[in-house]
């Protein structure tokens, strides 16, 4: 490492010694990256699983294979706003909250469910 790398010198200047007076803009650099990587990292994946969810959700139709968060299979017979009547069987439909269908059958979820 030479001495004009600039990252150098930036940890020169976050090491400053005591009796010198340091930027408050300086002090704000470690604190404002901390939150960039935060929202990278954590925040816009999150948003970008949230908005394929949606999209999946708005697009189940009647007929369609699905398997929901308990693992039970079924055919969409019947869609509302906030709920979906599965046919489990030859006359056996069960209803689930819309948000509890993970994925198509023989397709990975595209919702993950946490393992508990």
């Amino acid at each position: 490492m030479t001495t004009t790398d600039p990252l150098f010198g930036m940890i020169l200047a976050l090491a400053a010694s005591p009796g010198q007076q340091v930027s408050p803009l300086v002090q704000l650099i470690p604190f404002v990256l901390v939150l960039a990587i935060f929202y990278f990292v954590i925040l816009l994946p999150m948003k970008k699983r949230q908005k394929k969810v949606q999209a999946f959700l708005a697009a189940l139709k009647v007929g369609d294979k699905v398997v929901t968060s308990g693992g039970m299979f079924g055919s969409i017979a019947k869609i509302s706003e906030d709920a979906v009547s599965l046919q489990i069987a030859p006359n056996v439909r069960v209803d689930f909250a819309r948000a509890a269908i993970v994925g198509y059958q023989g397709q990975p979820p595209v919702v993950e469910t946490p393992n508990t």
